[in-house]
């Protein structure tokens, strides 16, 4: 999707987001922003990744332009994305894990500046996360990583079910990661795992429904963009069908989920904004560490809990960061 189209959607005034007459006459950086989803849903990425921008000394339509590409979850099209603006001779190039592979391949001179919530070195992205390499660096949220804690936080909320699903996105770069996490804290904690995989829009409907036909009591919502892009379908179904679900991120608890637990994805952005900035300034990528997460929060919606019938322990309510009420 081109910028223009993408103005319109996030609803943004045209100075905020276009070079003004003058500044169009004096040639200025230009970053590309590639995100495997829609842009629908991602406002909060892209302002935070503009705040970032502005600590680092950059304001958009000032002494910056973005150009968005957003390949609408056909990830068959991030190949073309990339090697667009690979040929417009983008500055630095800004994606979410599964598109920066795209842009790797497209180029090895570009910088490039991932926002992942897989370990990136376990899926190729860089060779170490003290020292990234050549053209790439970036930020880590590591949400596949807690995937045992996430579950463990599921079973204190719902002790009684004798088994949870954990849907799995198959177009993660790295899904057994998530899975093998899962399935190690299941047995840990006597609890068996119902591993549900999805690639689609159109799955996700029947795997709520093999939950169901499975009497599954609770449910893991795995990593992804993808899901993030799809959250109010995710939560709708999760209400529908009766199930608490532990989610990766606030944004879901905010789309009325139950509850969500992990880093802050915005404020990932918001670093990769800063790294852009860096690099802007002439530092080079493989001079810039990977970042790793350090805060975690977890959110709980009482509004869920209530609907599905549920009283969170206090103990649970004591060590939330949010309650959404």
């Amino acid at each position: 999707m081109r910028r223009r189209t993408f103005i319109a959607l996030m609803g943004a005034g045209a100075g905020a987001w276009t070079l003004p007459a003058q500044a169009q006459q004096t040639t200025v950086p230009v970053i590309g922003f590639l995100r495997s989803t829609a842009p629908a849903g991602s406002t909060d990425f892209v302002v935070a990744f503009r705040q970032g921008l502005n600590e680092a000394g950059f304001a958009e339509g000032q002494n910056l332009a973005i150009e968005y590409r957003w390949a609408e979850n056909q990830h068959d099209r991030l190949a073309e994305l990339a090697a667009d603006l690979v040929r417009r001779q983008m500055a630095v190039i800004v994606a979410n894990a599964i598109s920066a592979q795209a842009a790797m391949t497209a180029t090895a001179v570009t910088p490039i500046v991932f926002v992942a919530g897989l370990d990136p070195v376990r899926t190729g992205l860089v060779a170490s996360l003290n020292r990234s390499r050549g053209n790439v660096t970036g930020v880590v949220f590591g949400t596949i990583a807690l995937a045992a804690k996430r579950l463990e936080l599921l079973h204190e909320l719902v002790p009684k079910a004798s088994a949870i699903a954990v849907l799995v996105d198959l177009n993660l770069p790295d899904p057994e990661t998530e899975l093998s996490g899962a399935k190690e804290a299941g047995l840990a904690l006597g609890r068996q795992v119902l591993i549900v995989e999805v690639s689609n829009e159109r799955e996700i409907n029947a795997a709520f429904a093999r939950m169901a036909e499975a009497s599954v009591g609770a449910l893991l919502v795995g990593s992804g963009a993808f899901f993030l892009a799809q959250r109010r379908q995710l939560v709708a179904l999760a209400a529908r069908y009766g199930l608490p679900a532990n989610y990766v991120t606030r944004q879901y608890a905010e789309a009325g989920g139950l509850m969500s637990y992990g880093p802050s994805q915005t404020d990932a952005y918001r670093r990769a904004g800063t790294y852009a900035g860096r690099i802007l300034k002439g530092t080079k990528p493989a001079d810039l560490p990977i970042e790793l997460p350090t805060q975690f929060e977890l959110v709980i919606n009482l509004t869920a809990a209530k609907v599905l019938g549920l009283q969170i322990p206090p103990s649970l309510l004591a060590r939330a960061d949010e309650v959404i009420e």
